[in-house]
């Protein structure tokens, strides 16, 4: 065999092992959701750990163990599930949480002055939380139709709309305006992803503020949200309370904290610590260092996600690993700004360090697609040289 024969099959060989799905996880993501979710362990015995001094496993902490537990069962079916079976079963899955939302507004358990929850034997699950993940799975797949046309036409868009305008509505119902508009946004940047022009988002953007300001002024618990945040310490007693008492965690914190374990906000002056001001509590005993980090591993999950979306040649994949990547930073990034006062208090948890077993295991579900995803279309290794190229 002559050596431009064998130099020859060489390349092939090459080519041929770059377009098959290398084996493993992606680094970048899998290294910075095993950051996030490690922390989230430690953060979540020590909010839970005070208020349980008679037990040694507190029992909240225990419900995060096990949330965590079906959340990896969950995020390994997801990660190995061939593209077409999630496409097809896309609709089917929307149409469920969508019947879970009517349930739950029909025989839902109060909590806070919301009907959020449905309650089962021995379980109670947030069907919100489902809904985001399967409207953004059922608008990519239905956008991943429309291949043939490089700009979106009007019906396509309605149609698009229509699968998210349906459980935000629900949503709103319970009430739950912080999903409900998270929904919404994250489905609106599908949109323009799939080639919606800029400019029809103006006029329904315009209608979407407009009829979230009424909706404010016409629901009490809403109108307290934004006076708590507009001036907290005049409603430090009241709807101010909490972001005070956040306020109060950031300044013990300082650059490195109190220490884990050391935080004193917890103890009962600062609501919710376990849950949406869980980063309120990183602050405080592990400083701006553990706040930095929190968000730069959110960050790194950012970018590591939509290099991986940017990588699928198909389009379903490139819509859905979008929609999974933006429905576990971008409520990151929100909780973080209600934390530190940026935003009005909305009720979002923060992915993979909250406690929250339906919101651990949905975060896990859409961390299992991503990574499937970025499994189907991995980085290809550059050819090496041969000696044909030269030097």
């Amino acid at each position: 065999m002559s050596t431009r024969t064998t130099i020859e099959k060489a390349h092939v060989l090459r080519l041929n092992a770059a377009e098959e799905p290398a084996p493993g996880l992606d680094p970048g993501i899998a290294i910075t959701t095993t950051l996030l979710i490690g922390l989230g362990v430690v953060m979540s015995y020590s909010a839970t750990a005070a208020l349980s001094l008679e037990s040694t496993v507190p029992p909240l902490f225990f419900d995060h163990l096990v949330g965590l537990a079906i959340g990896g069962v969950a995020a390994t079916v997801a990660y190995f599930l061939p593209a077409k079976v999630v496409r097809h079963g896309a609709l089917p899955f929307w149409g469920l949480s969508v019947a879970l939302l009517i349930a739950t507004l029909v025989s839902g358990v109060e909590v806070n002055g919301a009907q959020r929850w449905i309650a089962l034997p021995g379980v109670r699950f947030q069907p919100g939380e489902l809904a985001k993940c399967a409207t953004l799975i059922a608008v990519a797949a239905w956008l991943s139709r429309q291949h043939e046309r490089r700009e979106l036409s009007y019906k396509p868009t309605l149609q698009a709309a229509g699968l998210a305008l349906v459980p935000a509505s629900l949503l709103l119902m319970q009430p739950d305006l912080g999903n409900a508009v998270v929904l919404v946004v994250l489905c609106a940047g599908l949109l323009f992803i799939a080639g919606t022009p800029w400019p029809r988002f103006v006029l329904p953007g315009i209608a979407g503020a407009a009829l979230v300001g009424l909706y404010i002024v016409n629901n009490a618990y809403a109108w307290r949200r934004v006076t708590g945040f507009l001036d907290p310490f005049r409603e430090a007693k009241g709807a101010g309370w909490q972001l005070v008492q956040s306020y109060v965690a950031f300044g013990h914190g300082g650059f490195f904290g109190q220490g884990l374990g050391n935080g004193r906000q917890k103890l009962e002056y600062l609501p919710e610590v376990h849950t949406d001001f869980v980063l309120a509590l990183v602050a405080e005993e592990l400083g701006l260092m553990g706040v930095l980090f929190v968000l730069g591993s959110f960050a790194a999950l950012w970018v590591t996600g939509t290099r991986a979306a940017r990588r699928a040649k198909d389009r379903f994949d490139l819509y859905l690993a979008f929609g999974m990547v933006t429905l576990l930073t971008v409520p990151a990034f929100l909780n973080a700004s209600v934390v530190m006062g940026l935003v009005p208090t909305k009720g979002l948890t923060l992915p993979f360090l909250s406690y929250g077993r339906t919101s651990l295991v949905v975060s896990c579900v859409a961390l299992g697609l991503l990574l499937g995803v970025a499994r189907r279309h991995p980085v290809r290794p550059t050819p090496a040289p041969s000696e044909e190229d030269g030097w």
